[in-house]
């Protein structure tokens, strides 16, 4: 049915969805100084709009707003339509404490009185 519509109705139809996603969208790439808002994010990668995404490779931090979420390492896989579609070759979630190098007994004494 949208290949019957004239070309001006599909790029603007396209073009809204685009606009759409990146203000529902909280999700930031962070690369060097570079900031991206994301469209898309999965398991195994994300897409940014191809107007303005440059070729990332390497490091890169994504972020939820203000919050830290992942440290990562990208490639550039695919241009799909207006999007360039990102994979993951690690992705490490951000913790906010150190972890433990000993087990913590749920009932142990929190501190002991003289």
């Amino acid at each position: 049915m949208i290949h019957d519509l004239p070309e001006e109705v599909r790029l603007g139809l396209r073009a809204a969805r685009t606009r759409n996603l990146r203000r529902r969208s909280r999700w930031r790439l962070h690369a060097g100084d570079e900031i991206y808002p994301i469209l898309r994010l999965w398991k195994g990668g994300f897409a940014l709009e191809a107007a303005v995404a440059p070729h990332v490779r390497g490091f890169v931090d994504i972020y939820d707003g203000s919050r830290h979420l992942y440290q990562c390492l990208v490639v550039c896989s695919a241009l799909d339509g207006d999007e360039r579609v990102y994979e993951f070759k690690r992705q490490t979630a951000v913790v906010r404490t150190a972890p433990l190098d000993f087990y913590r007994d749920e009932n142990a004494p929190l501190a002991l009185l003289p």
